[in-house]
């Protein structure tokens, strides 16, 4: 195939997503000979255009993982805005050390649906949004240089004529995950937001900035719109500010500390 041009769409709120999305990206260019064009569909101005992309383009389309999906709040944007025509794409997915459950299948029948040919799809562990002892330290070298050979399986399938459609269960999606708290049953933290510890808070603004869905007014700091619960505010904040202090979010978290610091497993298709 005849790629001209790698372009990387991102949605990442604290990071993870688009250092896999970079490493990826860093080696199919090396092996196209090609220098990745980035579009980090984090903010939510971002969101607002329409990308179109044609066969002499390579897409890079990586997202978070939310409850075993993709965002529901970020997949209607992928939907409306990121458009191929024979495009060949690579999705990815980052999931929090848990599960990836239904997302890779979910961005591939989503970007097939928008005119694109997958090249190959996987899923990557990394460091879970809400707790640093969840995918502590992942990606790790391990996963890194996973990355990178899957990037490089891509580049030789691109190498062909004609790209083969990915074998994959292309049934219907299944429901997201449930949270749980410690006691097995369901964690309802949907209108959970983020609060401020006043005594550290500087007023500098990155939490609103930060903000994914500008959920957070840029005077008073407060969170007045939708949360995803995304944790950039927590994570941006250089003074750790930012907290959560909802029993049903908390106990959440702690469920997952107890139940999944092993090492989760990575999906690689090609």
């Amino acid at each position: 195939m005849n790629i001209q041009k790698i372009v990387v769409v991102y949605f990442s709120p604290t990071g993870g997503v688009e250092k896999a999305a970079r490493i990826v990206a860093g080696e199919l260019a090396q092996r196209l000979g090609l220098e990745p064009e980035y579009i980090n569909f984090t903010k939510p101005e971002a969101r607002q255009q329409e990308y179109r992309f044609g066969p002499a383009d390579l897409v890079v389309a990586a997202s978070p993982v939310y409850a075993g999906r993709l965002p529901n709040k970020s997949m209607p944007d992928y939907q409306a805005r990121l458009l191929g025509e024979n495009t060949p794409a690579v999705p990815l997915c980052v999931f929090g050390n848990r599960n990836y459950d239904e997302a890779v299948r979910e961005w591939v029948l989503l970007l097939e649906a928008n005119g694109f040919q997958i090249a190959g799809a996987a899923a990557f562990a990394g460091r879970h949004a809400f707790s640093d002892r969840v995918g502590t330290g992942r990606p790790d070298g391990e996963d890194q240089a996973r990355m990178r050979a899957f990037a490089g399986a891509v580049a030789d399938k691109l190498a062909g004529d004609v790209l083969p459609v990915l074998e994959l269960d292309r049934s219907e999606i299944g429901p997201y995950y449930t949270p749980l708290k410690e006691d097995k049953t369901p964690a309802k933290f949907l209108k959970a937001k983020p609060l401020t510890d006043w005594g550290k808070c500087s007023r500098c603004g990155a939490c609103a900035r930060a903000c994914p869905v500008g959920s957070i007014d840029k005077e008073t700091m407060e969170a007045v719109g939708l949360c995803i619960k995304c944790q950039a505010c927590v994570r941006r904040c250089t003074v750790h500010a930012k907290y959560f202090e909802d029993r049903d979010f908390l106990s959440h978290v702690a469920m997952l500390e107890q139940n999944y610091t092993q090492r989760a497993e990575n999906l690689v298709l090609v």
